[in-house]
Formats: structure tokens, sequence, C-alpha cells
């Protein structure tokens, strides 16, 4: 990308000159790769996040809660879809505004989609997807992960498992009907400055651990490796790559920066956003929260539904791109 240029020029910089690698060698393009990829993304995640945080604060938690729960069920869904894409939320961290919705009244469908939406769709993966794939992929992405998040938020709300939710969520029912406090438009520069310069203290180690682990697999892993194992030839490639990503744990920072690693080595685009959406919208330490709260069998037809999405969504991609 040409907006990127002077950031190519200071990695070559700093990769051939200040820490004297020599050129066209596995070190130098690994080096090099995790220098550029990382200046990039981190500014990139921090235009759009101050962009999203500037939207947000014109709606406060409590008019999100009172709009979703006075929504068409179906509309719901989309809504709360939707919403997920501006809150960065990892899976774990979701869940406390997930039962903030449920304690409001909102449907319970409709809390799932946005417990779907939230990790998985937001804008530190549109930054990173664009950053690395352009607009096409990011937006085919979040158009895939809105449909599972509707979708699942759907089935699950004509399920009628209510029951299967735990019953002291309902007991402390929250009264949603709050004004937004009045903020001048510094006001919101300011929150939306301090908003960024967090999110970015929280996730910058997932951008370096996560771009770190690219840059090797970028320059050490031989072209054919992972090929051999997870190669767009495999039938068995998706689901195996939504197995193994179900026990790990991270955010789309972590993880995103691995696609391009993984996609450069011969893995389908569909395989590798595959595993990414099963380690960022299924996980473990998910699944034990959510076990607080709600009973197993609701636990497991949450992760059924959103897997088999996942699942299909990583087999669309392998056979549009």
């Amino acid at each position: 990308m040409s907006i990127f240029y002077p950031v190519q020029l200071l990695a070559d910089w700093l990769t051939y000159s200040v820490f004297g690698i020599a050129q066209k060698t596995l070190l130098a393009s690994a080096v090099n790769f995790f220098i550029f990829d990382t200046i990039k993304i981190l500014i990139l995640l921090s235009v759009i996040i101050f962009t999203v945080s500037v939207i947000r604060s014109f709606l406060s938690p409590e008019k999100i809660r009172f709009i979703l729960s006075h929504k068409n069920k179906y509309t719901g869904n989309a809504v709360a879809s939707l919403l997920g894409i501006v809150t960065p939320f990892c899976s774990c961290s979701a869940i406390p505004l997930f039962l903030g919705f449920v304690q409001a009244g909102v449907p319970l469908g409709t809390t799932f989609s946005f417990l779907v939406a939230s990790p998985m769709i937001n804008e530190v993966a549109l930054v990173l997807l664009f950053g690395m794939f352009g607009w096409r992929i990011a937006l085919i992405y979040i158009a895939s992960g809105l449909v599972i998040a509707i979708l699942s938020g759907i089935i699950i709300g004509r399920m009628k498992v209510e029951d299967l939710v735990e019953s002291f969520v309902y007991q402390n029912s929250i009264n949603a009907k709050t004004d937004i406090p009045n903020m001048t438009w510094p006001d919101r520069f300011a929150y939306a400055r301090d908003y960024t310069w967090d999110i970015i203290k929280k996730v910058w180690i997932y951008v370096v651990i996560g771009i770190g682990v690219g840059a090797l697999i970028h320059g050490y892993v031989p072209a054919d490796f992972l090929a051999q194992y997870a190669g767009s030839g495999k039938w068995y490639a998706v689901p195996l790559a939504v197995l193994i990503g179900i026990p790990l744990y991270s955010n789309a920072a972590g993880v995103i920066p691995l696609v391009g690693a993984l996609t450069e080595k011969g893995v389908s685009m569909g395989t590798t956003l595959a595993f990414m959406m099963a380690v960022t919208a299924l996980s473990l330490p998910e699944f034990m929260i959510l076990k607080r709260v709600m009973k197993t069998r609701l636990v497991l037809i949450f992760a059924g539904i959103v897997g088999v999405g996942i699942i299909f969504t990583g087999y669309l991609f392998n056979w549009i791109l």
C-alpha cells in the first residue's frame, strides 16, 4: 500500500542499516516483516479505534440496552451484531455486558448475537484484515461474521431456552431508561483519545506477539510445510482448524497477524479465517465463564451452532477465493 511506503522505508533502514542484517536472508525477511507490520497495524488501530470511540460517545450502555430491548426480535439480532463490531471486547470480557442485556429484558437470542459478534468482528479485526489483505477480504469477513452472529441468535431465540439460564441472572432487573450525558466535541475527542490509549495498552502485546509468530512463519517455515497438512486440497482442513482453535484463547489482535503468514505458506484463506474465528468466538475460558451463568446444555447449543457456522464460512471462503 502506497500510504505505508514511508513505513516500509523505515523498516528497511532499521533492518539493513541499523541492525546490519544481510539482505535476502531468512532473518532479514522475518525482521523486516515484523517491523513493518507492527508499525502499520498500530497506526491503523489508533486511527480506527479513535474514530469508533467518537461514535460510541453518543451511546451509553444503558441507552444501547434500551434500544435493543425495544426492537423487533429479528431486527434486534441485526442491531446487536452490528453493535458487536464497535465493541472491541474479547469473548470473556463481552460476557458482563451480555448479562446486562439479559437483565435489562433484551431477548436471549439478541444477547447471543452480540456475544458472537463482539469478539469475532470488531474494528481491530477490520483494521488488521484491511492492512494485510485489503478491503475485499475485510468486508467479506465482516459480512460472514454478521451472518453467523445474526443466525446464531435467531436460532437460539427460537429454541426458547430461557430456562437453561441460571435463575440468579434474572433476579436483578436493570432500568435501562437512562439519558446520555451531554458532551461537547472536545469532551468526545478527549474520551476517544483516552479510550484509544487504553485499548492500545491492552492489545499491543497481542499485536507484537502475533506478528512475531507470523514473522517467524514468514521467514523460516518452509513454503510447503503447512500446506502439506492444511492446504486447500484437504477436505478436513477447515473443521480441523476450528477444533485446534477452541482450546486457545486470544483476541483478533493476536490471531489475525498469523493469517497473513499462514496464507503465504499455502494454507487457504477459509481455513485460516475459520481458525481465527474459533479462537476469538469459541474458547475454553469463555465456556468456563458461561457455565457459571447457564446450564451445560445451553453452552453446548451455543458452541455447536457457532461452530457449524464457522465451518461453513471456512468452506465458503475456500470456494469463492
